[in-house]
């Protein structure tokens, strides 16, 4: 009966939170909201519900680990519709984790996939319903700060402190940092874990290495020298592609301009901005707001009018292929993307489809030319710290045994079993030790890279061990050439800024309006980019006050509210 309660309440209140809702999530399984987190502050009366609805259990109820009766959890699994990819429900990766909860807590785990692109609407949607599954992970913290508004969160703060001796693999691995990244500093609630990232690398700048030697050039190492490639490779399309010189494009984009163009926008910012500028415009890492992306777009603007850029770019939305189509026919000359992301896919790659398509030389490769103020290639990286949060909808009836599947899937050698597989099958170890990731097929494919839809408390390689994981690095995608994986995460994390935790407890502004103010923040992007020179300045401006007035002003007034509570007059953290 409090399930159907629950679930009419919550139907009714988010029908007003999410008639705006649309999926804005970039290509980027990375794709993080804001930097920095800003949890939920709830008071003790409306936080009732929530212990109500989800009691925790005594550990002396686990014998060894183990419940005497078996318990059933089901744990949400991104279902990113690859062709040719395993059933992410059933596949040779979750019947280890079925296996080993069984054998090691008798849990009984089943897997509810949930549209990648779309994945915000759909758990709104499963979460109204009382189907949400009871392990639910989002990109987006406003997202949970939503639902624990709603009461349709669980407050973790006091069952991960409770069972903290029966998760030394969750605590080992995610340390206190990250368990309590978005514990409230007043009210002490948690209502989501983060996960950790293993890897830092955000975007790397990708050009063909092909066409610089057909042309004679040399890679590019500033801005102005990107420029004057993009020039040449549309000048002398026809040397390029010949009968397809009309394909040719210079510079390739996504309608996900903040996410895709990061390190251009980055070089553009004051190499001395403040920690409480940073935080303050920072809740959307796209960095819309921060003074200079203007002037970074302006550029952008200008390469777009030249014809240096996709002239269809804001056409296709999240998850659409036609740019991938594209790069793998050969018809890109360069594009920013995720620092792996040429690599990503094994035989499907982009550089393994250029190399049959077009020829054994064909192939991207990484390059850093946007340099700031300061002569530096700065770009930012992911924090060390926060990344997927991880939450449990007041619907999950077992919070203990949920929080034990968290400590099997986070046990080093989980970890490195969902990540390389079997030897032999989806990897071989070479001579130093190393394990190379080979091509995998039937329901040994992994759906995202390094099997990080499973491994939702560590993104990046880790193999449950820290060094073997440096050690492998660049033998982890299958048919790539493991040099210029290893330039491309060099280059990654050249001159590196990491943003810092600033936990001010809730921030009211940021709840129900994430995704409104993402779809906004891409149309003031694409529609800038791909306006008439004449009118960037108008279009910005016009596009931006919409933004602020839909709840972005709000949330950078509350913002530098908070900053003053906590840090007063200061302008860096200590």
């Amino acid at each position: 009966m409090k399930k159907k309660v629950l679930s009419m309440f919550l139907a009714s209140a988010m029908a007003l939170s999410i008639v705006a809702c649309g999926s804005s999530n970039s290509g980027a399984d990375t794709q993080p909201a804001a930097s920095e987190q800003t949890p939920a502050a709830e008071t003790k009366e409306e936080a009732a519900p929530a212990a109500e609805t989800a009691e925790p259990e005594v550990a002396s109820e686990l014998t060894d680990g183990k419940f005497a009766d078996t318990r059933k959890i089901t744990v949400e699994i991104y279902d990113r519709g690859n062709d040719g990819g395993s059933d992410p429900e059933n596949n040779m990766y979750t019947e280890y984790i079925k296996k080993g909860m069984l054998e090691e807590h008798n849990v009984e785990v089943t897997f509810k996939k949930v549209p990648r692109w779309t994945e915000v609407d759909d758990i709104n949607n499963l979460l109204a319903a009382g189907e949400a599954p009871d392990i639910c992970v989002t990109y987006s913290y406003p997202t949970v700060l939503t639902y624990a508004q709603m009461g349709g969160v669980i407050d973790l703060s006091e069952m991960i402190e409770s069972y903290k001796g029966e998760l030394p693999n969750l605590w080992g691995w995610l340390g206190e940092t990250n368990m309590l990244w978005d514990k409230d500093p007043k009210t002490g609630t948690v209502w989501a874990i983060e996960g950790k990232r293993a890897e830092q690398q955000r975007i790397v700048t990708f050009v063909r290495q092909d066409w610089l030697d057909k042309l004679g050039l040399e890679a590019p190492k500033t801005t102005q020298e990107f420029e004057d490639m993009l020039v040449a490779f549309k000048d002398n399309a026809d040397k390029l592609l010949g009968s397809d010189a009309s394909k040719l494009v210079p510079f390739s984009t996504s309608y996900d301009i903040g996410w895709r163009a990061s390190n251009l926008i980055t070089s553009y910012m004051d190499p001395n901005i403040t920690d409480k500028e940073y935080y303050i415009n920072g809740f959307d890492d796209r960095m819309v707001t921060q003074t200079s992306t203007k002037e970074a777009v302006r550029l952008l603007n200008k390469w777009y009018n030249a014809g240096l850029m996709w002239k269809d770019f804001a056409l296709y939305g999240s998850g659409d292929t036609t740019e991938d189509d594209m790069i793998k026919a050969g018809y890109v000359g360069a594009f920013q993307h995720n620092w792996d992301y040429v690599f990503r896919n094994g035989e499907d790659s982009i550089n393994a489809n250029l190399k049959r398509n077009v020829g054994e030389d064909a192939k991207f490769v990484p390059v850093d030319c946007f340099q700031n103020s300061a002569n530096k290639y700065s770009k930012w990286l992911y924090s060390s710290a926060g990344d997927r949060k991880i939450f449990f909808p007041t619907t999950n009836t077992e919070p203990l045994a949920s929080l034990l599947y968290l400590d099997f899937i986070s046990k080093p050698e989980t970890i490195k079993y969902l990540q390389a597989g079997d030897e032999g099958v989806t990897h071989e170890v070479l001579d130093s030790g190393a394990i190379q990731i080979i091509a995998a097929t039937g329901d040994a494919i992994q759906n995202s890279g390094k099997n990080i839809d499973y491994t939702i408390t560590c993104n990046g390689t880790n193999f449950g061990d820290e060094k073997l994981a440096a050690l492998s690095l660049a033998y982890g995608y299958a048919e790539a050439d493991p040099e210029l994986v290893d330039q491309a995460n060099k280059i990654a994390m050249a001159d590196g800024l990491e943003p810092k935790n600033v936990n001010v407890g809730e921030v009211t502004a940021e709840a129900g309006v994430g995704d409104t103010l993402s779809s906004k923040r891409d149309q003031i992007y694409d529609n800038a980019v791909v306006a008439a020179e004449a009118d960037f300045d108008s279009t910005w401006d016009s596009f931006m006050s919409d933004y602020l007035s839909a709840g972005g002003q709000a949330i950078i007034d509350e913002r530098t509210e908070k900053w003053a509570e906590y840090f007063g007059d200061a302008d860096m953290l200590p």
